[in-house]
């Protein structure tokens, strides 16, 4: 008995003492698996600065590792040391890849411990502003008078263009699906609704406001469960459910991560400093400024983030089957 009370006691000072020198003199690599300049690399430079003030003598930088639709930069964080000193930032490509990609490399809900979800960034249905119709209800009705004759476009496979295309498609049922035009990023197939070459995309606030309020696209709803009331430009337009679409919520939201394997006491760590860093009113401006929510529910916890992603791949995998495009 006295052997094991001393060797409990001997892993609390050992844990313990992790906690205290982590992260020490190394930095710590938050891992964006895109591009730098978009969206996601500007959350995470963000949150890696209110981080940063919250663990003193920290330095929190991020790392770029771009490629096949984000799986090249997770799968660097799911094989790297688990020493808390590489995580990972993620949309929600982190449950969309599994359906894209049948032959992944890892495995998101065995690979990684989750370690609280950062924010939510709501998606618009938008035309061309050629289009005659002028309320949802119109649309969908001119969506349906012309099914087999229209064509939706998006940013690339997996981008978030791409998926809510498919479960908005998945969800008004036409009997014949659009046609999916694919560009190589959000610019290009924002020009071409623009100049109406395509008839409709939907995509992130954080793209589409200023082209709704330019007059350049016409909006007709945002996929959040509720009209977003407080948005200055998007109040305006009715939620897909509020349409009918029962129980269609779709947001881009993006999660932090880390390899698996990753001791407790340092996911604990970063957990805390997570949760505060999403209560500091700086970073909280920023992602305004983005058009996102910082989450502030129960998904900040690890164990709700979790089953949030697990519960999201369910939904992708099921658009993308039916769909029956894959990226491999």
């Amino acid at each position: 008995m006295k052997k094991l009370f001393a060797l409990a006691a001997l892993a609390a000072v050992v844990v313990g003492a992790h906690a205290q020198t982590y992260p020490g003199n190394k930095p710590v690599a938050i891992v964006v698996p895109f591009t730098a300049g978009g969206p996601t690399d500007r959350v995470a430079r963000d949150l890696a600065e209110a981080m940063r003030k919250l663990i003193p003598g920290s330095n929190f930088v991020v790392e770029n590792t771009a490629g096949a639709g984000g799986t090249i930069g997770a799968n660097r964080v799911a094989k790297a040391a688990p020493d808390g000193h590489t995580l990972l930032l993620f949309h929600i490509g982190m449950a969309a890849t599994p359906a894209l990609y049948r032959k992944l490399s890892y495995k998101p809900l065995e690979d990684f411990e989750f370690l609280g979800m950062v924010n939510d960034v709501p998606m618009t249905l938008v035309g061309k502003p050629q289009l005659p119709a002028n309320t949802y209800r119109d649309f969908e009705n001119y969506i349906r008078a012309n099914a087999g004759k229209l064509n939706i476009a998006h940013a690339g496979l997996g981008s978030a263009s791409h998926l809510c295309g498919l479960l908005w498609q998945s969800n008004v049922q036409t009997k014949d699906a659009m046609t999916t035009i694919p560009f190589g990023g959000t610019a290009p197939a924002m020009t071409a609704l623009i100049g109406g070459q395509v008839d409709m995309m939907c995509d992130q606030t954080t793209n589409t406001t200023a082209q709704i309020e330019g007059g350049r696209v016409k909006a007709f709803a945002v996929t959040t469960a509720k009209p977003l009331s407080n948005h200055p430009v998007l109040k305006h337009y009715p939620s897909l459910q509020e349409m009918g679409m029962k129980n269609f919520n779709l947001t881009i939201w993006h999660g932090l991560y880390a390899p698996k394997g990753t001791p407790p006491a340092v996911t604990k760590l970063l957990n805390d400093t997570l949760k505060k860093a999403l209560k500091d009113p700086e970073f909280i401006k920023k992602n305004e400024g983005l058009g996102a929510i910082v989450v502030n529910d129960n998904r900040t916890d690890p164990a709700e983030h979790k089953k949030f992603v697990a519960a999201e791949m369910v939904k992708i995998k099921a658009a993308v089957d039916a769909a029956g495009k894959y990226a491999d």
